[in-house]
């Protein structure tokens, strides 16, 4: 198994809005971390380790948490479920972690990169995208970065569905029905309820 990156957080015993405000002055983020049994550790984090494992890891993979606690360490695998922005400055203010059972599978939402330069966007189509992840159901070390779908073939009014994407051995779709993912629309569909809202608004406004 390949290495892990590494974050280290410490528990925390300021609870609240004050102490977490004084907590975000010294450059720390406050957090809970959730471990795979149920038990919620109140932690922090610095912020700066904090967005670079972000940026490198998404909500979606992997990482060792290295939780310091009671003067020992413990490296335990997680994820970095859910990080709030504050509204101004759009930096961290709250994070959770989400500890996994690496041999247990689990259900997340991945995001799907498209490929390929589509027959149907040369003729003049345009891509319509219906959803920007994917929920599958894997163990935690097999999460895919992104899901890859190729739409070079793709041609105007085609469309890729759920059933038709090629997952990572090990890794099973969610869903009740085989809804389409991205779509090659006509530019002629488009300018055709463009006009018709023109036409709406025009009769609207003669009445």
């Amino acid at each position: 198994m390949a290495d892990l990156l590494k974050l280290n957080v410490q528990e925390r015993t300021g609870m609240g809005k004050g102490p977490n405000r004084r907590l975000r002055t010294t450059g720390m983020v406050p957090g809970i971390y959730y471990d795979a049994k149920g038990t919620n550790i109140p932690v922090k984090v610095e912020l700066i380790p904090l967005q670079k494992a972000y940026s490198k890891l998404g909500n979606a993979q992997v990482f060792d948490l290295v939780l310091e606690k009671d003067g020992k360490t413990e490296t335990m695998p997680a994820l970095l479920w859910r990080v709030r922005n504050e509204p101004v400055k759009g930096l961290p203010e709250h994070v959770d972690f989400f500890g996994v059972d690496l041999t247990k599978e689990i259900k997340i939402s991945v995001h799907f990169e498209l490929v390929g330069s589509s027959k149907g966007v040369k003729l003049g189509g345009t891509v319509e995208l219906y959803r920007d992840s994917i929920e599958v159901i894997c163990k935690p070390m097999n999460i895919p970065e992104s899901i890859i779908i190729d739409v070079t073939e793709m041609d105007i009014l085609d469309s890729v569905r759920i059933e038709d994407i090629v997952f990572p051995e090990g890794v099973t779709p969610v869903f009740d029905e085989n809804y389409a993912v991205v779509t090659i629309a006509s530019m002629r569909e488009e300018e055709e309820i463009v006009e018709e809202g023109e036409e709406d608004v025009a009769a609207t406004v003669s009445e």
